[in-house]
C-alpha cells in the first residue's frame, strides 16, 4: 500500500499541472479573448467555477461561453448585472453559488456591481489595453495611435471603485511600429501576450506575490468612446498626425471626411517615405492640398508637405473600395464564372449560410454585416474558405471591402484568378533601354511587401563596371530598416498566412516565382551584366538558370519533410510512442556575396522557404540590383507581405545589426572567413542563433601526367577564369605533374590569347570585367606581391587599358609553398600554377591539403585508382574528377575547416533552416 502511494504520489508529481497555489476562479466577461484566458487558466489547473458572460446574439454564443459549455464548466448569461445603481438580487445569487476566490475581467463591457468586485477573497482584477495611467477609458488602444505613442502595452491592475484607476498588479509594453493599426497591434502584441500575463497574475496571486502598486496621477489621461461624429478628419495637420487619426479610428469607427458631398471613410492608412507616384486630383472638403488617386491608393498631404496613401474607402452605404478605383465605375463590373468557379461559389454560399444562421437563404443581396456576421464571423468565413476552396487565401480585409455575397463572389473570383494582385504593389524604376530591351531596375528597400526610402533617406550609387558610370543611386538601408525588415518577417512568421500555409501552396508559389523568374530571365541577366560585369551568356545560362532550377528543386521539397516515429524502451507496460517533427526555425537573416548575386540569393533562399521560414536577405552593397527586381517578382507570384525582405546596405550597419537582432534565429552567410568569424562571434553572444558559413577558399587543382590534357587544359582554365575568377570554388593554385608542367603552361598561355575581352553584353566576349574598383586594385596588389616574390609572371598582371574595371587573365608560374600566392585567395582571374615531381601522389596531397581552407578541389588522371584514393585524401568539401564547377541543386555545397560549415543544395540545404522537436507520449 505505501509503495503504490509512493508510486502514485510520483506519477501526480511528474504531470504537467501541480495543483498547489491554485485558485477558484470566477471568468467574467467575453471574446475571443476571454476564451483564451479561460482555456489557458485551465490547463495551468486553475479551476474556473463560473463563467458570466453576455446573452446569445442572433442565435450564436460568445467564444468564451462555447468553451465553457464544452468543458462542463456553469456558464451564466445575464443581460445586466443591475437595475437603477442596484445590483440585481438573482444575479448576485447566482454569482454567490460560484464560491469563487477570485474575479479575473479578461474583457467586459458589462458594469459589474462594487460588491460583486470585492466579494471574493482576492478581489478583482482586470485587463487594460494600455500603460495606464495614460489612456484610461474604453477606446485606450484607438487613443495609444490616435496620440502618436511610441510604446503600446496593457496593464493588468486591481478593480477599484473608480475608472481604470486601480492598483497595477503587473504591465507590459511594446514598441510602436510606424504602419501599425489596432488590428496589428492587438495580434502582434496585445491579444497573445495578454493572455499570458492574464494567467501570470493569477499565479501570482495564488502565491502570494501579486503587487499592489499605486496609479499614479503624473501623466495620467482619460479619453472617451470615439463615436463616428467625432471622427472627421481636421485636415491643418502633419502627415504623421492625419496618419496616426485615421489609423486610430481602423476600423472603428473610422475617421472620414467629405468628398463629393458625401461621407467618405478611410482605412488602411500608412505613412508615404517614397516619392509621390502619379494620378488624379481628388478634391477632398476641408484639404487645402487635394488628394491624388493612384494605382495603389489614395494619397493625402499634411501641412508639412509629407504624405501618406490610404488603401480602402467606404461610402456611406457600406460599400467599400480600393482607393485607387475611386473614378473607376461605381459597380464592380461583373465577371463570367467558369465551372470551377462556380463550384467554389456554390461551396462559398454554403459557409456563408452556415454562419449567418438567422438567414432563410443566402441571395445575391445578402450583406454579411447587416445579417448580424461580426469580426469573428470575418476570421471564420476567411478560416472556412481557406480550408474547404483548396487553400483559398483572403485577407480579412476582403470581406469588409465586398459585404455583398454578389460582390464578395465577384472579389473571389478576381482573386483566384489573380487579378487582383498587380495594383498592390507600387515599385518607382530606374529604366534603361540596353541589351534590345527595356530594363525595369527597383532601388529602393523592399520591406513588408512594400519597396520604399531608406528611413533616414539616405542613398548610394551603384556602380556599371563595363564603364565605371553609375547605374542609380539605391537605398542606403539603416539600422531603423533592419528592425523594421525583421519585424515585419516575425509579423509574418508569427501571425501571417504564411505559418498557416500549407506546405504544397508553399511549393506552389516557389514553383510560380520560379517561373517568374525564368519569364524574365533575360532582364535579369541584363541587370546581372550591368551592375556584376557578369558576362551575358554566362549570366543568362549560369547566374539565372541556376537561379531558376534552385527554386524548382526546393518548391518539390515543401511537402516532403518529414519527421521521423522512434520505438523506445520505457516502463512496461510498452505504450509509448516517439516521433519527431521537422520545425522552421523562424525569421532568417541572409547575406550574400557580389559574384553571384541572384544565384548566391537563390542558393540560400530557397531552403530557406522550402522549410517554411521567413527572411531578411542583406544584398552586396555593390550589387543590389537583381535582388530587388527577385523582390518585385515575389509580390506577383503571391508571396505574403513580410515573407521576404530584402535590404541594400553596407556589412558593417545592415549585417552587424543583422547578425545581433535578438528576433533572428538563423544567419546563413557567404564571404570572406574574416568576417564569418566576427559574423559567428555576434550570433554566439547575441541569442546564440544558429549559423552557417560558406567562407574563403583556395581550391587545389592536381593535374597528373596520364589525364587527357586537351580537357585538363580547358577545364583548369574554367576552373580559374569562370565568371573572371571571381567564384568561390575558383581552383586557386593548380599542382601540374612536371612532365607535363611546360606544355600545359603554354597551351594555356595560347588559349587566354584567343579569349575576347570585352563589354559583357557582347555575345562574342568572354571575359568581362571585376566586379568594383576597389577588387581590380587589390588583385593588381595580389600580382605585384608574387612578382617580389620571385614567382615567373608568365602572362597578364595588368589592367586593360579601357574604360571600366578589365584585368588581363593572368599566368603565375614557379610559385613556391611559403609564397602569399600559394596561401592566399585572389578571387580574380589568376592562374598559380606549381611545379610537382613525376609520381609523387602522396607529396603533392600533403601540399594541396597545407591550407587553413577547404571549399573545393580536383584531380585530372584516366588512373580512377588514383582517382578515387585522392578524392579520398583531399580535405574539401567537394571534389571534381575529370570536371570543374559543376554544381548542381541536388548536390550539396559547403567547406571544411575555415571555408565554413553548413551546406547550401541539396536535402542538406534543408537541415539549416529547419529544426527537430522530439514527442513522447504515452497511451
Amino acid at each position: 500500500m505505501l509503495w503504490r502511494g509512493g508510486q502514485a504520489l510520483r506519477r501526480f508529481s511528474t504531470g504537467r499541472v501541480c495543483f498547489k497555489n491554485k485558485l477558484k476562479v470566477a471568468l467574467i466577461g467575453q471574446s475571443l479573448f476571454g476564451q483564451e484566458v479561460y482555456s489557458h487558466l485551465c490547463k495551468e489547473g486553475h479551476r474556473v467555477v463560473g463563467v458570466f458572460t453576455v446573452p446569445d446574439k442572433d442565435g450564436k454564443a460568445d467564444p468564451l461561453a462555447l468553451a465553457a459549455e464544452k468543458n462542463g464548466t456553469p456558464v451564466f448569461k445575464f443581460p445586466r448585472w443591475r437595475v437603477k445603481g442596484k445590483t440585481i438580487k438573482e444575479v448576485a445569487e447566482a454569482y454567490r453559488s460560484v464560491g469563487a476566490e477570485l474575479n479575473v475581467l479578461p474583457f467586459c463591457t458589462q458594469f459589474i456591481p462594487m460588491d460583486v468586485i470585492d466579494g471574493p477573497k482576492h478581489g478583482s482584477i482586470i485587463y487594460h489595453p494600455s500603460i495606464l495611467p495614460r489612456h484610461r477609458g474604453a477606446s485606450a488602444i484607438n487613443w495609444t495611435l490616435i496620440m502618436g505613442d511610441k510604446k503600446a502595452g496593457f496593464s493588468v491592475f486591481w478593480a477599484d471603485d473608480g475608472l481604470d484607476t486601480g492598483p497595477i498588479l503587473l504591465q507590459r509594453s511594446c514598441d510602436v511600429e510606424p504602419n501599425d493599426t489596432v488590428d496589428a497591434l492587438y495580434n502582434r502584441f496585445l491579444f497573445p501576450e495578454g493572455i499570458k500575463a492574464m494567467v501570470e497574475a493569477v499565479q501570482l496571486i495564488a502565491d502570494g506575490k501579486a503587487p499592489r502598486i499605486p496609479q499614479s496621477e503624473e501623466g495620467a489621461t482619460y479619453e472617451g468612446i470615439q463615436k463616428k461624429e467625432n471622427a472627421k478628419i481636421s485636415w491643418n495637420q502633419s502627415a504623421e498626425a492625419l496618419h496616426n487619426w485615421i489609423r486610430g479610428h481602423d476600423k472603428v469607427p473610422g475617421a472620414w471626411a467629405e468628398i463629393n458631398g458625401q461621407v467618405v471613410t478611410f482605412y488602411g492608412s500608412s505613412l508615404l517615405n517614397s516619392s509621390v507616384p502619379p494620378g488624379e486630383p481628388l478634391e477632398i472638403k476641408g484639404a487645402e492640398k487635394p488628394g491624388l488617386v493612384t494605382k495603389n491608393g489614395l494619397v493625402l498631404f499634411g501641412n508639412d508637405g509629407k504624405a501618406l496613401m490610404v488603401r480602402n474607402l467606404q461610402f456611406e452605404d457600406g460599400k467599400m473600395i480600393p482607393a485607387s478605383q475611386y473614378f473607376s465605375s461605381g459597380e464592380m463590373s461583373m465577371v463570367e464564372l467558369t465551372a470551377e468557379e462556380v463550384k467554389v461559389a456554390e461551396t462559398i454560399k454554403v459557409i456563408w449560410a452556415g454562419i449567418l444562421s438567422n438567414v432563410p437563404a443566402i441571395e445575391d443581396s445578402t450583406d454579411f454585416f447587416k445579417s448580424g456576421a461580426s469580426s469573428m464571423d470575418v476570421a471564420r468565413l476567411v478560416e472556412e474558405i481557406r480550408q474547404k476552396c483548396g487553400g483559398l487565401q483572403l485577407q480579412n480585409e476582403d470581406v469588409y471591402m465586398a459585404t455583398k455575397f454578389e460582390d464578395f463572389i465577384q472579389k473571389v473570383v478576381r482573386k483566384l484568378r489573380g487579378e487582383d494582385q498587380e495594383a498592390e504593389l507600387v515599385v518607382d524604376y530606374v529604366s534603361k533601354e540596353i541589351n534590345d530591351m527595356t530594363v525595369k531596375m527597383p532601388y529602393q528597400c523592399f520591406i513588408n511587401g512594400q519597396f520604399t526610402d531608406a528611413e533616414d533617406g539616405q542613398t548610394y550609387d551603384t556602380i556599371n563596371p563595363t564603364d565605371g558610370s553609375t547605374i542609380c543611386k539605391v537605398s542606403y538601408a539603416s539600422l531603423v530598416d533592419v528592425d523594421k525588415a525583421v519585424a515585419a518577417a516575425k509579423d509574418a512568421f508569427e501571425n501571417g498566412e504564411w505559418g498557416r500555409m500549407n506546405a504544397r501552396d508553399r511549393g506552389r508559389l516557389m514553383y510560380r516565382l520560379a517561373d517568374l523568374m525564368e519569364e524574365k530571365q533575360e532582364e535579369l541577366a541584363t541587370i546581372e551584366a550591368l551592375d556584376s560585369g557578369a558576362v551575358y551568356t554566362l549570366a543568362l545560362k549560369t547566374h539565372i538558370g541556376m537561379s531558376v532550377q534552385t527554386f524548382r528543386y526546393f518548391a518539390g521539397w515543401c511537402d516532403k519533410i518529414q519527421g521521423s516515429t522512434i520505438p523506445i524502451n520505457q516502463a512496461r507496460p510498452n505504450r509509448n510512442l516517439t516521433f519527431t517533427k521537422k520545425e522552421p526555425l523562424g525569421v532568417c537573416a541572409i547575406i550574400i556575396p557580389w559574384n553571384h548575386p541572384l544565384m548566391m540569393l537563390a542558393w540560400k533562399s530557397a531552403a530557406c522557404l522550402a522549410a517554411g521560414n521567413t527572411l531578411v536577405l542583406k544584398t552586396a552593397q555593390v550589387t543590389p540590383l537583381t535582388a530587388l527586381k527577385f523582390a518585385e517578382l515575389s509580390v506577383k507570384a503571391g508571396f505574403p507581405k513580410g515573407v521576404i525582405n530584402i535590404i541594400p546596405g553596407s556589412g558593417g550597419v545592415v549585417g552587424q545589426h543583422l547578425s545581433e537582432h535578438p528576433d533572428i534565429r538563423k544567419l546563413g552567410f557567404t564571404g570572406s572567413t574574416l568576417i564569418g568569424k566576427q559574423i559567428m562571434k555576434s550570433c554566439a553572444m547575441s541569442n546564440l542563433k544558429k549559423v552557417s558559413l560558406e567562407l574563403g577558399g583556395k581550391s587545389p587543382l592536381i593535374i597528373f601526367s596520364d589525364c587527357e590534357l586537351d580537357k585538363a587544359v580547358r577545364m583548369g582554365m574554367g576552373a580559374v577564369f569562370f565568371n573572371k575568377g571571381e567564384n568561390c570554388i575558383a581552383a586557386g593554385r593548380l599542382f601540374v605533374e612536371e612532365s607535363i608542367h611546360d606544355e600545359f603552361v603554354t597551351r594555356v598561355v595560347e588559349e587566354i590569347k584567343k579569349m575576347k575581352i570585352g563589354d559583357p553584353l557582347d555575345r562574342s566576349t568572354d571575359h568581362g570585367p571585376q566586379n568594383h574598383k576597389a577588387h581590380l586594385e587589390k588583385l593588381l596588389q595580389y600580382c605585384e606581391a608574387g612578382v617580389k616574390e620571385g614567382a615567373t609572371l608568365v602572362y597578364g598582371g595588368r589592367q586593360v587599358q579601357r574604360p571600366g574595371f578589365f584585368m588581363e587573365p593572368t599566368v603565375f608560374t614557379d610559385v613556391e609553398d611559403h609564397m602569399y600566392l600559394a596561401k592566399e585567395e585572389s578571387f580574380g582571374p589568376i592562374m598559380v600554377i606549381s611545379k610537382f615531381q613525376n609520381g609523387d601522389v602522396d607529396g603533392v596531397l600533403q601540399r594541396a591539403n597545407n591550407t587553413e581552407y577547404g571549399l573545393a578541389s580536383g584531380v585530372f588522371t584516366r588512373d580512377i585508382n588514383k582517382a578515387m584514393y585522392v578524392s579520398e585524401k583531399l580535405e574539401a568539401g567537394t571534389v571534381f574528377i575529370n570536371t570543374y564547377n559543376k554544381t548542381d541543386v541536388a548536390a550539396p555545397f559547403g567547406g571544411f575547416k575555415q571555408s565554413g560549415f553548413g551546406k547550401d543544395l541539396g536535402e542538406e540545404a534543408l537541415n539549416e533552416y529547419l529544426k527537430t522537436k522530439s514527442v513522447t507520449l504515452e497511451y
